[in-house]
């Protein structure tokens, strides 16, 4: 018979709610209903219980990139997240040759059909160089639907998002190419207006990359592609709650506009997650790491943000203490949202039974001190 655990006192963040003094119950890999049956109990008074985080748009983590085209990195990487709660990885690339890309897919596609990853996102190289931020500009190049039926090809169904400035040739065809096969269009990394914005979505776009992040800023006589993107249903729109790339007032409005059924909260990290200070690389080039704070080394490009170092553990903390959020806003952006916009919030975002059993445990100040995957503690809390 397969074993079974409660978790009993903490405070659970459900569905409909939060439950004070609940209880989850652990059969295998999944939640189980509660019922009167020999389990071990552990007692979690004091503590919170969430759903395992969901991030859609990662690049890396312990000093490793999902770039690097190696399993033995992105697994590092994959860990690296998994002990800050991150349950649910979705790999990202970064601009780089065509080629190079498609063998960077099928090394990723394998460790999707593993379980280890739940899909790809490629992120260029089908942006705007006037918006390139920390992508190499002369990789950069229109999405031609052709290249990117090629990547998505590449990817053996593991294709899961793509992010393109749809403003460029080819744009917009590509967003339908991409919608038809199932893929989601990310608008992203873009000087698109707000007008060709709208078009992206009518085409079938269904993301915002980054939000506010290497698009043009809103004006009242210019909206750009943040208002379009803001104000349409269809769109889930990523934000990076790092303190760095986002001032409070702009998560807010984001949350304000478009509440948190479409908001997903990412990291965008790079290698230098869960690292100290230093040099790393990011594709092709070369990032500095100063007090937390990732940017390009040298080039053309030399002082941009180059993604972040944030695990999304320190993303919620953040929500629910400075950005004053509701630990259900939280919940909702770091874990259901996402979960959604994946197709599998069946198996994952919310704490129901018959879902797998990833959970996130905090303290009574949201520091983690237990992560849970599949009913196997990755981080065991460490309880009186």
């Amino acid at each position: 018979m397969t074993e079974r655990t409660v978790l009993t006192g903490a405070r659970v963040v459900l569905p409909t709610g939060v439950a004070e003094g609940g209880r989850v119950t652990i059969e295998g890999d999944r939640i189980a209903e509660d019922a009167p049956r020999e389990a071990k109990e552990l007692d979690l008074t004091g503590h919170w219980i969430v759903p395992g985080f969901v991030d859609i748009h990662v690049h890396g983590g312990g000093g490793a990139s999902f770039s690097a085209g190696s399993a033995e990195e992105a697994l590092t990487a994959i860990r690296t997240h998994r002990a800050h709660g991150t349950t649910t990885i979705v790999a990202s690339t970064v601009t780089g040759d065509l080629d190079d890309l498609a063998r960077q897919a099928a090394t990723l596609a394998e460790l999707t059909e593993q379980g280890d990853l739940a899909g790809i996102h490629f992120e260029g190289p089908f942006i705007s160089a006037h918006r390139c931020g920390a992508h190499q500009p002369e990789l950069l190049r229109d999405p031609d639907p052709a290249d990117v039926r090629k990547l998505v090809d590449a990817a053996r169904g593991a294709a899961r998002m793509m992010t393109l400035a749809p403003e460029l040739p080819g744009g917009l065809e590509s967003v339908r190419l991409l919608a038809e096969h199932g893929v989601i269009a990310a608008v992203g990394h873009t000087d698109s207006t707000y007008e060709a914005t709208l078009e992206a979505i009518e085409a079938g776009a269904t993301v915002a990359t980054h939000l506010f992040n290497a698009m043009p800023s809103l004006l009242h006589r210019a909206p750009g592609p943040i208002a379009a993107l803001l104000e349409d249903e269809r769109v889930t729109v990523e934000l990076i709650n790092d303190g760095t790339h986002l001032h409070p007032a702009a998560l807010q409005l984001a949350f304000h506009q478009a509440g948190a059924d479409r908001v997903a909260f990412i990291t965008d990290a790079m290698g230098a997650a869960g690292m100290s200070d230093g040099m790393y690389p990011l594709g092709p080039m070369r990032v500095e790491v100063k007090d937390g704070v990732a940017r390009i080394a040298d080039g053309p490009t030399a002082g941009s943000i180059a993604g972040s170092t944030l695990t999304l553990d320190t993303a919620f903390k953040r929500a629910v203490t400075i950005d004053r959020l509701p630990v259900e806003d939280a919940v909702r952006a770091l874990s259901t949202t996402p979960a959604r916009l994946l197709g599998l919030s069946d198996r994952i975002g919310t704490i129901e039974p018959g879902k797998d059993a990833d959970l996130v445990v905090l303290d009574e100040a949201f520091g983690l001190v237990g992560v849970m995957r599949k009913g196997e503690w990755l981080v065991k809390p460490e309880v009186r």
